[in-house]
């Protein structure tokens, strides 16, 4: 099989993700999955959609990540594995979909607005 690629994104976070038949290695930016996410949270959030289908130890996984914070590059890059997931077999899609590893988390940062401390914060009203 030669190498499947899907890109994941989540708020400033990119994920471009290349998949292919292995033993089970998740290398993100040339560093262990584990030693990139030091957090727990995070590693199990990068490792649902494999638990899923069972297939942990079937593909072995190389990730450019780039931009965003931790939690924003760990959700990237689940969407880019479930996407890649979906690109090998069509019968995953349901199961993926189901779980929401298939949907794309639209919210983004809200701009700055002129006049205004932040996006919506005002600065303080004085009547005299």
């Amino acid at each position: 099989m030669e190498s499947i690629n899907a890109i994941g994104r989540r708020k400033a976070a990119v994920a471009r993700v290349f998949l292919t038949d292995g033993k089970g290695n998740i290398t993100v930016n040339n560093r262990d999955y584990r030693e990139y996410f030091s957090s727990e949270t995070h590693q199990y959030v990068v490792t649902q959609p494999l638990v899923l289908l069972n297939a942990s130890d079937q593909y072995d996984i190389k990730v450019n990540l780039d931009g965003g914070g931790v939690k924003g590059q760990a959700e990237a890059l689940r969407l880019g594995i479930s996407r890649a997931l979906v690109m090998i077999n069509e019968e995953n899609k349901p199961v993926l979909k189901a779980n929401g590893f298939l949907t794309r988390d639209p919210r983004e940062v809200e701009r700055k607005k002129p006049g205004q401390p932040k996006a919506r914060k005002r600065f303080q009203f004085s009547k005299r």
